[in-house]
């Protein structure tokens, strides 16, 4: 058979020549295919990642300069609460600058860039068959395994050039503490953990039809594997062990520089990653291997209107959030009452603290932990506020507007459930935050303290919400540009005070605007302004989206 291609078969070879080849043709196309499209997606992540991580190592050898400092910090790392933040206990044992990164930044990042991996997966492999691409893909000569081979292959490609980009960046800045060697194997335990959730994206993303469920499904591993990792670190070390994130931070970096646990990331990603193209030969085009169930035979009456039809659209992801945020308050709020202890030797965090304010260091720590909160529900409130701009691109927002709803109902739906949701996240976190700090510190006052700090900062995710309805409405196709408004908010209103940024910066972000509770006292005329500064943003954006024509992919 000379320059043609024979069909394809449900199990994914060819039906003539029975070779596995033919069902990865075009996997190379494709994968050229999907770095065109994910350049920018892609660059932005590895910067962010690497620029955090040096920035982050930058500070800890102005933090910890001197023998003192850092014998400071084992003690203040040496209890169980900080010990669930960060990591196992060994690297305590020769806590120079490379071990506090490995120690308290090393799970932190394999969330993240699990988080990476899972949405390169998805998006190229269960959201191309949800928009219909896939099917049209296919049509062509393309085998059955191409698209998921590309989407693992690209998830390799950005999980390995984050390793080098650490591995240079580390190795650059030249930290007592840091070597070439530790520096290799610190980006390559990042490449590791990726893999790992790629692999399980690829599983996901073979049982259920949708991209937020396929993607839902492999955050929450992630969760479980923190959470595991966490547990052990502080009780039954064997629990750490049945966590990848336990598995990579067992590498020792910079302490023992051990590669073996590299290996059991590699073998559980070859099989889990396997097991994803058996299958996806079980399940047609579009489908998902877990059957949808049958809805009820009349819609409910929230369904019928507006809001309750977007609240239902967006119900998944901010759950999802609200059981992040929670936890998240929990965990901080844990550590609340030792607060005093953890910082009383590090000369540069009292200073920022004292800047901030505060009759006790618990309260002036609460305040920081706030910008925190703030961030994570605002990155909630930039998905929420551009659902509408998928809903349009894939086709479904067009009939629901060709009836009698009106575009500002359709839109104002949307952004209704972006306001009152991270509203609600930020009184949830609170909540969890305030029980546990209560708890913590034996002050059942931080309760209602704590909730009412964190929902102080609701006017600064009402302005974030009208960036993004603002882009939406009058520039549709930019409207990725609004992320970077949680992600400046965290580098000035979190790192900005240890890196002694000028006011100035902070002042651009809504969030710099905000009273710092509990620590100082409540500022009502910086609210109201950025309430009526949100108002404003959201009603030009609906102006700009009456005005402008569908764009319908």
């Amino acid at each position: 058979m000379t320059g043609t291609v024979a069909p394809l078969d449900v199990s994914g070879t060819s039906a003539t020549t029975g070779t596995a080849s033919v069902a990865f043709t075009g996997t190379g196309t494709l994968v050229r295919f999907g770095l065109r499209r994910d350049r920018v997606r892609m660059s932005v992540w590895l910067l962010a990642l690497t620029l955090g991580t040096l920035a982050t190592a930058a500070e800890y050898k102005a933090l910890y300069a001197t023998p003192e400092e850092r014998a400071a910090a084992v003690g203040s790392m040496d209890s169980p609460a900080a010990l669930a933040m960060t990591g196992p206990r060994h690297y305590l044992s020769d806590y120079t600058a490379g071990a506090m990164l490995g120690h308290q930044l090393l799970g932190f990042m394999a969330v993240l860039v699990g988080l990476m991996s899972v949405l390169i997966v998805t998006r190229h492999t269960r959201d191309e068959e949800e928009t219909g691409r896939a099917e049209l893909v296919r049509s062509t000569v393309v085998g059955h395994h191409a698209q998921l081979a590309s989407a693992l292959v690209l998830a390799a490609v950005a999980n390995l050039a984050l390793a080098l980009l650490l591995a240079l960046g580390l190795t650059a800045m030249g930290i007592d503490g840091i070597g070439p060697g530790g520096a290799l194997l610190y980006g390559f335990t990042h490449a590791a953990i990726g893999l790992v959730f790629a692999g399980t994206a690829a599983v996901t993303a073979q049982i259920t039809a949708h991209t937020r469920g396929a993607s839902g499904m492999a955050l929450a591993a992630i969760g479980v594997a923190y959470v595991l990792r966490a547990s052990g670190d502080v009780g039954n070390d064997a629990l750490s062990w049945l966590s990848p994130i336990g598995w990579i931070q067992r590498t020792y970096v910079f302490v023992d520089d051990r590669w073996w646990p590299i290996a059991l990331c590699l073998a559980l990603a070859a099989p889990t990653a396997a097991y994803g193209f058996v299958l996806s030969t079980r399940r047609d085009v579009g489908a998902g291997l877990r059957a949808a169930r049958l809805g009820r035979r009349t819609a409910s009456d929230a369904l019928t209107r507006p809001f309750g039809f977007a609240l239902r659209l967006h119900r998944a992801t901010l759950l999802g959030f609200g059981a992040g945020l929670c936890l998240m308050g929990v965990m901080y709020g844990s550590i609340l009452g030792e607060a005093a202890d953890m910082v009383k030797d590090i000369e540069q965090v009292q200073e920022t603290l004292a800047e901030i304010g505060g009759s006790t260091v618990a309260e002036s720590f609460a305040s920081m932990v706030m910008v925190v909160i703030a961030v994570v529900a605002a990155v909630y409130v930039v998905m929420a506020a551009l659902r509408p701009r998928a809903e349009e691109s894939a086709g479904r927002a067009e009939p629901l507007l060709a009836t009698g709803l009106s575009r500002n109902r359709w839109l104002g739906s949307h952004v209704a459930v972006a306001l009152a949701g991270g509203t609600a996240l930020l009184a949830l976190a609170g909540l969890g935050f305030g029980l546990a700090g209560a708890a913590s510190a034996g002050d059942g006052g931080l309760v209602l303290d704590l909730v009412g700090a964190a929902v102080a900062y609701a006017p600064a995710l009402w302005v974030t919400v009208g960036v993004a309805v603002l882009l939406f409405g009058w520039f549709p196709r930019a409207g990725a540009v609004a992320w970077i408004v949680p992600v400046y908010a965290f580098l000035v209103g979190y790192l900005g005070p240890i890196l002694q940024l000028p006011d100035w910066m902070k002042n651009l972000s809504p969030f710099g605007h905000v009273p710092q509770l509990p620590a100082a006292g409540m500022n009502w005329p910086p609210l109201l302004a950025l309430t009526a500064v949100a108002a404003g943003l959201i009603l030009l954006g609906l102006m700009g989206f009456r005005r402008r024509d569908l764009e319908t992919k």
